[in-house]
């Protein structure tokens, strides 16, 4: 048996000095009931920066206390200036649930497998749906999620979040390339060394505008080398706040949590395999580590350097990085101390407010942010348990 219990806590300035902190039902929280207010607090430099002013970086944090009493796991949620009606540009994050439903739709076809070899048809591309799913996690592949994406259809992608009660959310274009298409392109499929077979295209609803706040963000964008004097428009583009993204973490990792039918569809072997690929870092998925240092995907904690993860030490995450927008969701295991917690956290960094400039703030600002962050929590988590 599961039980979740909620502190949900915002604050209603941009300052932590002058914070007003809201907690509902946090009876069962103990004496120290506002964990995220003393994180935030801890005078860490990179954290004081962004904590200056939370609402220019767009900043939201969840961060989830995990308490094991027996057989039963109980959630505590914190949360600083969450909001889904706030739009974030969600990059990258969008592939886990990409791959998480292109595990199940294996699942329920007898002729393919996870092993099986394919390529879009036209692409010269081509890997497993093992590899790809890897590959997503380990590098953020933005060609091995593409293919995922032909393989479900962002209607077949939707729908699946939809089912399981994860929302708001709306997937509807790849990263990088053929953004605007609606109807997917066929695989070609190996059966065997020398027999293949292609899917047929799948046509997908056009795409809906999002009315959001936040939808248009800064003061203008690069089209061509051309600067366009008016806000960016993301109206078109994939949404998936940060209480949905975490929902899908926590199906992933405590799928008892949830009704049967919220649940994403994954035999034991197909669950351990996506544990896999999602703690997995790039050196042990075969990739330079000079190029890609394990901390390359993994944010928190270790963003910010290239020494590697210590082996007790399991994250188990997405990132995301694009328009100045920078995401991390993830389930912690610090094996020596003891500790365990899921966090997720985005924030937006872009000084100039001009778009697809490549002119963003991620080294300097948004992943020193992060890592602190993460550090901040997992040392939280252990001067808790004493």
């Amino acid at each position: 048996m599961i039980r979740l219990h909620t502190c949900l806590k915002k604050f209603a300035s941009l300052t932590i000095p002058a914070a007003l902190l809201l907690c509902l039902g946090c009876s069962e929280a103990g004496p120290d009931a506002d964990p995220l207010e003393k994180i935030l607090s801890a005078g860490d430099p990179a954290i004081v920066r962004v904590m200056e002013n939370p609402e220019l970086y767009e900043l939201q944090i969840r961060y989830t206390r995990i308490f094991r009493e027996g057989d039963s796991v109980r959630f505590e949620v914190h949360d600083f200036r969450v909001d889904p009606g706030q739009y974030h540009y969600p990059a990258s994050t969008v592939k886990f649930p990409i791959a998480v439903l292109a595990l199940e739709k294996l699942g329920r076809i007898d002729s393919i497998d996870r092993d099986t070899r394919y390529y879009v048809e036209g692409d010269t591309l081509e890997d497993s749906f093992a590899g790809d799913i890897r590959a997503v996690f380990a590098i953020s592949d933005n060609h091995a999620n593409n293919r995922l994406f032909e393989f479900l259809g962002q209607d077949a992608i939707n729908r699946g979040l939809a089912s399981r009660n994860i929302g708001p959310a709306r997937i509807s274009h790849r990263l990088g390339y053929h953004r605007d298409d609606t109807t997917t392109r066929p695989l070609v499929l190996y059966r065997n060394d020398s027999v293949t077979a292609q899917t047929l295209p799948i046509e997908n609803n056009p795409i809906h505008r999002l009315e959001l706040n936040g939808i248009r963000k800064g003061t203008g964008y690069m089209s061509g080398d051309s600067l366009i004097g008016k806000p960016f428009d993301f109206s078109l583009k994939n949404y998936l706040p940060l209480p949905s993204l975490d929902g899908i973490l926590k199906r992933v990792i405590f799928p008892e949590a949830f009704p049967a039918d919220q649940r994403f569809d994954l035999s034991p072997d197909q669950r351990t395999f996506l544990l896999e690929a999602m703690s997995r870092l790039p050196r042990e998925a075969g990739y330079d580590p000079e190029l890609f240092p394990d901390g390359y995907c993994k944010f928190f904690m270790y963003g910010d350097t290239e020494e590697r993860i210590p082996e007790s030490v399991r994250i188990f995450n997405k990132v995301g990085f694009a328009y100045g927008t920078l995401t991390d969701c993830a389930y912690i295991t610090d094996r020596e101390n003891g500790v365990e917690f899921l966090l997720a956290a985005t924030l937006l960094v872009n000084e100039n407010g001009i778009f697809n400039d490549d002119q963003y703030e991620y080294d300097e600002v948004g992943i020193p942010f992060l890592a602190a962050l993460g550090r901040a929590v997992h040392q939280y988590e252990i001067q808790a348990k004493k």
